[in-house]
């Protein structure tokens, strides 16, 4: 018996902590017994925002009690396929949709819903929130990232930036993010938009140099500043606008916060001067919780994590912790999950 007060306690304890600062949900289904296998299929793993959250979601998953596999596409759609169809052959109880459209499988995801599959999405569409074919997408609000973004760039211009954007048009969520970018830019009556560059994540480093030249050709000292829908497009970048040249070029993502970005950022030895970034282990454990609500017939949370802005001054601020580190979202899941 006093175990059990004891236990009971330090649940209530946890859930008071969480409640002083913590947006996310309070209450909701307990851990659901049973043995479930969930699959995370990765769109590619080199992604740093697709990969930091599938280890947030992997450590939520190994405390429910879950089987996991990871299943990487590599950026292939063939071999997205095929991860689909080999978590559905595994009579995966869940699967997740880690960084590419819902809208793409829709035959696979019929299938899986014939199947009783629970479905849950990270940047799975292009908002947030309860969407056709899945339980649940998680990712911050893209109008939300592409505002802050974009307001970045016009207060460090001072309101005369010239500005290109990189997209990639094969997501959704990445087109959200453009066109947002795009408005706020537009609406700065001393910045001027130069371009939206369409250029597929995966093959962003074998044509950087080339893109670089050819914008530099274009629109020379006109071009000050470059937003992106991902940190990967400045992973190669410093080097070209060195070579071209242009050190003056600042460069800001409004991506995922990759480890990669966040390093040369807080470093201040790159031209990439902000990311704003995706709180990758809230999303993570958000996933593990959305697939415990449907493991229990219960409604999703509802739940849309804010982004974050990184600076150096930031990042030097919060030292080698996580971005979210100070958001008490683990102490929050684990109040609602083993509360009872």
């Amino acid at each position: 018996m006093l175990l059990l007060l004891l236990v009971l306690s330090a649940a209530q304890g946890l859930a008071a902590t969480a409640a002083r600062n913590w947006d996310g949900p309070k209450d909701g289904p307990a851990r659901q017994p049973g043995h479930y296998l969930v699959t995370y299929i990765a769109q590619d793993l080199r992604n740093g925002g697709i990969g930091g959250n599938y280890r947030a979601f992997a450590s939520a998953a190994r405390l429910l009690g879950w089987q996991i596999q990871v299943l990487d596409a590599q950026g292939d759609n063939l071999l997205l396929r095929k991860a689909f169809a080999s978590a559905i052959a595994s009579r995966s109880n869940g699967i997740i949709l880690g960084g590419f459209e819902a809208a793409s499988l829709s035959a696979e995801l019929a299938q899986a819903q014939r199947a009783h599959i629970v479905l849950v999405g990270w940047h799975a569409a292009a908002r947030p929130g309860v969407v056709p074919g899945l339980f649940y997408n998680i990712s911050t609000d893209p109008q939300e990232v592409a505002r802050s973004a974009a307001n970045h760039v016009i207060q460090q211009s001072r309101g005369s930036a010239g500005v290109v954007i990189f997209n990639d048009a094969r997501f959704d969520i990445a087109n959200s993010k453009t066109r947002y970018m795009q408005e706020q830019i537009q609406r700065c009556s001393g910045c001027k938009l130069l371009a939206i560059e369409n250029i597929p994540i995966n093959s962003a480093n074998q044509r950087m140099e080339g893109i670089v030249r050819q914008l530099n050709q274009r629109y020379g000292r006109q071009w000050t500043h470059t937003l992106a829908i991902n940190d990967v497009y400045f992973d190669e970048m410093n080097y070209p606008l060195l070579h071209a040249g242009r050190a003056d070029i600042r460069n800001i993502s409004a991506g995922d916060g990759s480890s990669k970005a966040i390093t040369r950022i807080r470093a201040g030895l790159s031209q990439q001067v902000a990311t704003v970034a995706e709180p990758l282990g809230v999303q993570g454990w958000q996933l593990a919780d959305e697939m415990n609500r449907a493991f229990a017939n219960a409604k999703p949370s509802g739940y849309v994590s804010k982004p974050i802005l990184l600076t150096r001054q930031l990042l030097q601020q919060l030292g080698n912790q996580e971005i979210d580190a100070g958001l008490p979202y683990q102490q929050a899941y684990r109040a609602i999950w083993f509360a009872r």
